[in-house]
C-alpha cells in the first residue's frame, strides 16, 4: 500500500496488503529505504540510480528475473525476505529492500501465512475510512519527507 511515517517515532513503515483479504503488514523501515520505495510508487527516476534501480539494470543486463519477493520470517521483531529469480535461485534479503527492488520490476510479493497469523492487522471493513484516508496520506508524501537524499 505504500510508506508512512510512524508517529511519535518518526519512524518509517512501509503497509503491505492481503490480497483477498483484511489484514495488513507493516514493516518498520529505514528512511532510506522509505525514500526508495516512495521513488518507485510515485514514478520517479532519480538523475542517478538508486541502489535498487542499479540492482534492477544489473539484471537486466545479465538476462535474469527476479520472479517474486517473500516475506518469509519475523524472528524477535525483525522482518525476513528472500529474492527469487529466474531457475529458483533464492537469494536472503531485507524486506525493504525486497519491496524496494519488486515495485522497480513489477514483481509480486508474499507472505508467508506465519508471518501475516503472527503480525498481521485484520482492518474490517468498517475502517476502510481509515485505509483511504492513509492513501490520501500517500498521494500528498514525497520522499524529502522521510530525511534521505537521491543522489
Amino acid at each position: 500500500m505504500g510508506v508512512r511515517v510512524e508517529m511519535p517515532s518518526n519512524q518509517p513503515i512501509v503497509l503491505l496488503r492481503e490480497v483477498g483479504g483484511d489484514r495488513y503488514l507493516p514493516i518498520w523501515i529505514g528512511p532510506g529505504e522509505a525514500t526508495a520505495i516512495a521513488f518507485a510508487q510515485q514514478g520517479m527516476t532519480p538523475v542517478r540510480p538508486l541502489t535498487h534501480d542499479l540492482f534492477k539494470d544489473v539484471l537486466e543486463a545479465l538476462g535474469q528475473q527476479l520472479t517474486e519477493v517473500r516475506i518469509t520470517d519475523l524472528r524477535e521483531g525483525v522482518f525476513y525476505a528472500e529474492l527469487v529469480f529466474t531457475g529458483g535461485v533464492e537469494v536472503s534479503a531485507r524486506p525493504s529492500d525486497a519491496i524496494a527492488l519488486a515495485l522497480r520490476t513489477g514483481t509480486p510479493i508474499f507472505g508467508a501465512e506465519e508471518v501475516l497469523a503472527e503480525a498481521g492487522i485484520a482492518i474490517p471493513d468498517e475502517q476502510e475510512d481509515e485505509v483511504e484516508k492513509f492513501r490520501e496520506f500517500l498521494d500528498q508524501v514525497s520522499p524529502e519527507d522521510f530525511g534521505g537524499s537521491a543522489q
